[in-house]
């Protein structure tokens, strides 16, 4: 037989080489994986760590989900988990952080609210739906961003537009605060937060107002779960106290037994809830 010619030589090991790690790497390796994968403790979270109520899958342990009706609303009855800057809201194909930093604090206009603003929006509605003190530092009554622009001659509440708007306090250094009118480049001006009269700890957590990084979380902080215990409580009509030790089975401990936080998981919370407290609304 003839030697192949020596300009071929290379491609055939190239070939060769192709084979060789297709059928290694593309084949031999994931079945391996895939089988570790499938080990007894490891497959659930490998597989999707499904929940499922009723005889039916209506979630993941690991991804969190919104308990509101049709128009986005938050439902009294369940608990309701961490804000959420994937996609729509919790969307694991577009998982995500907003990407806005501490010193975002100006909005941007229509619904492109600042890193602030949408912290003291939120603040003050969860303190509405739950019957407490929504106020935070820096943030205004109406819930935006306390921040004024100091200009030479004028003082303008940026995150106030008029002509609806009334600034949330009506100077600064003796010149009369203005609300934001439209074209205005508040940039022109010293940007100065205003930190207001609102307690130093919140009393709505840090979670229930920002969004984690992935924006899949499907867990919060044993502080928004016992702020919530007595409106869902009063929903469903039971006591705060059946709540309170549906919480407790809800929550797990720190991570290796010091790292983080203890958390609860949303949606197994409001799994038990259903099955101990259904609601009758």
């Amino acid at each position: 037989m003839n030697a192949l010619p020596g300009r071929l030589r290379p491609h055939l090991a190239a070939l060769r080489a192709l084979l060789v790690f297709t059928a290694v790497l593309g084949v031999l390796y994931p079945l391996a994986i895939t089988a570790v994968a499938q080990v007894p403790g490891l497959n659930d979270h490998a597989d999707g760590s499904y929940v499922s109520a009723d005889g039916r899958r209506v979630g993941s342990e690991l991804i969190g989900q919104p308990f509101t009706d049709a128009e986005g609303n938050p439902l009294k009855q369940y608990f309701q988990g961490r804000p959420s800057a994937a996609g729509d809201g919790y969307d694991p194909t577009a998982t995500s952080a907003s990407n806005l930093g501490p010193e975002d604090v100006i909005d941007r206009g229509g619904e492109q609210k600042s890193l602030l603003s949408m912290v003291c929006t939120r603040s003050k509605e969860i303190g509405e739906l739950n019957g407490v003190d929504g106020s935070r530092p820096y943030c205004t009554r109406s819930g935006v961003g306390a921040v004024l622009s100091v200009q030479a001659a004028r003082v303008i509440s940026v995150n106030e537009p008029c002509p609806v708007a009334v600034p949330f306090v009506a100077e600064y250094k003796g010149v009369t605060v203005e609300c934001a009118p439209p074209g205005l480049d508040p940039r022109a001006g010293t940007i100065v937060p205003i930190r207001g009269s609102a307690p130093a700890e919140p009393a709505v957590p840090a979670d229930a107002v920002t969004a984690s990084g992935s924006g899949l979380d499907p867990h919060i902080s044993v502080a928004y779960a016992d702020l919530q215990m007595r409106r869902v409580a009063e929903a469903r009509g039971v006591p705060v106290r059946t709540v309170q030790k549906l919480v407790g089975g809800a929550t797990t401990g720190r991570a290796l037994g010091f790292m983080g936080q203890p958390v609860v998981n949303v949606l197994q919370l409001n799994i038990a809830l259903d099955k101990a407290a259904p609601y009758r609304g």
